[in-house]
């Protein structure tokens, strides 16, 4: 456990939550957090149904390992929230403080996160002592969210770094992520709800803290209040994660058609990063975002030609150039030449946005 005023994620407070029918196999599985003595936060679409029985377990395989039986006390489809009971909690566990929770700036601005859960695409085979088994291993991702995208959803989008494969495509590797809290600045800002596959695998979607008090009614917010420790509206503070690089130029209001001499400068940076320089480093970017920059972009072996190519198909679909270069910072990290690539982002902008 956290010393006293310590905030953040904690990773033995991280759920595991395993559905099944009553009487019946593993089926869904999600994440999720203990927020108090006896309750766990997850999302309603994981433990929804009047049938489920519920679980939850923590440090699975590690010496803490512990588990128990859940009942869901509230199911909110509307906010995608839920909270769990948990029925029967062993010695020792001690008691826990709920988290603290923060809204996010609806302004111009790039967040930094993190979350803890259990996607599909960290299954692994296990031969252990005894008969083969698989388990899911957790995932710690860290990424940027770009607070004014989704607006019409009204969710988060996380920007993330790619799994390593896609190898089932009627279904996601986020699959089991769901309820994982994201948190930012030492605070809860969200609750991971879904992956769009239309947004390329490198992006989630997160309820936002600040919607639950409009989707929830006022009992639904008083157990809330009362359990995993939801303060009152107007005493939720704003989330302080922002990633210390300077701002970024959204680049969405760009017209379509610019000339290449307009975007010369862009593409003479990217190309200099040494991201895209190396074997699928254009692939990986692409994986990351909106699919129909792929379909639509005519492919050159030469890597300037390539950059100018994908650089004009994302201007034809707003939204999609900023995604690119943002799936690129996450890739490439802090250098110069990801600083020299937002400084021609952000002069492109003011010549021709």
């Amino acid at each position: 456990m956290r010393a006293a005023g310590e905030e953040g994620l904690e990773a033995s407070r991280v759920a595991e939550v395993l559905v099944a029918g009553q009487d019946g196999p593993p089926g869904r599985r999600g994440s999720g957090y203990r927020v108090g003595d006896r309750w766990v936060l997850t999302a309603a679409h994981v433990v929804a149904g009047r049938e489920a029985a519920v679980r939850v377990r923590f440090d699975a395989d590690l010496p803490g390992e512990w588990d128990a039986d859940a009942r869901v006390v509230l199911c909110a489809p509307a906010a995608d929230v839920a909270l769990l009971e948990i029925m029967a909690v062993p010695d020792g566990r001690g008691a826990v403080e709920p988290p603290r929770y923060a809204a996010v700036p609806d302004a111009d601005v790039v967040l930094a996160f993190s979350a803890m859960g259990f996607p599909r695409f960290k299954l692994r085979e296990d031969a252990g002592d005894g008969a083969p088994g698989r388990y899911r291993d957790s995932c710690h991702v860290a990424g940027s969210v770009s607070v004014l995208s989704n607006r019409r959803e009204g969710t988060l989008e996380l920007a993330v770094a790619v799994p390593p494969g896609d190898s089932e495509p009627h279904r996601s590797p986020w699959e089991g992520m769901s309820g994982a809290l994201v948190w930012c600045g030492g605070a809860v800002i969200g609750m991971v709800s879904a992956h769009h596959r239309s947004d390329g695998l490198g992006r989630l979607a997160a309820g936002r803290v600040e919607r639950w008090y409009d989707a929830l009614d006022p009992a639904e917010l008083a157990l809330l209040r009362r359990c995993a420790g939801l303060p009152p509206r107007e005493a939720l503070g704003t989330a302080d994660g922002s990633t210390g690089r300077r701002p970024v130029t959204g680049l969405a209001g760009l017209p379509p058609d610019l000339p290449l001499r307009e975007l010369a400068e862009l593409v003479d940076a990217l190309t200099a990063v040494p991201v895209l320089r190396g074997g699928n480093g254009m692939g990986l970017v692409l994986d990351g975002i909106s699919d129909r920059v792929a379909a639509n972009s005519p492919r050159d072996p030469r890597l300037r030609m390539d950059v100018y190519g994908i650089v004009r198909t994302c201007l034809r679909y707003p939204g999609t150039l900023d995604q690119l270069l943002e799936a690129l910072r996450l890739l490439e990290g802090p250098s110069v030449e990801m600083d020299r690539v937002d400084d021609a982002a952000a002069r492109l902008a003011r010549r021709c946005g």
